[in-house]
């Protein structure tokens, strides 16, 4: 059997320039992700989050592969995911978070 080594103890030996490039791509990774990586990521099928939508998987399915989705689509996946969806608009000279809380009745 192959010997083991933590991660850690292979982190630890990577040069400080690499495991901050390592660090730099890891957060890439996280800030754009399709929606079915999502799905994945969080340990969830298609099957689960179809129950908790009250639809069924292939509405699940054809929703993860849609370029275009009405952002309170999109917020009831993400907060059946145990999300919550936070949007921004991005300028030159900064981010602006655009609220997207439903108003009350």
């Amino acid at each position: 059997m192959p010997k083991m080594t933590k991660f850690s103890e292979l982190r630890e030996k990577m040069r400080p320039e690499a495991r901050a490039d390592a660090r730099h791509l890891a957060d890439e990774d996280l800030r754009e992700m399709p929606l079915h990586e999502l799905r994945a990521a969080r340990q969830l099928t298609q099957q689960q989050l179809a129950q908790t939508l009250n639809m069924t998987q292939a509405a699940v399915s054809q929703l993860e592969q849609r370029t275009d989705v009405y952002l309170s689509t999109l917020e009831n996946f993400v907060e059946a995911m145990g999300g919550r969806l936070e949007m921004y608009a991005v300028f030159p000279d900064g981010k602006v978070k655009l609220g997207l809380e439903r108003e009350g009745p």
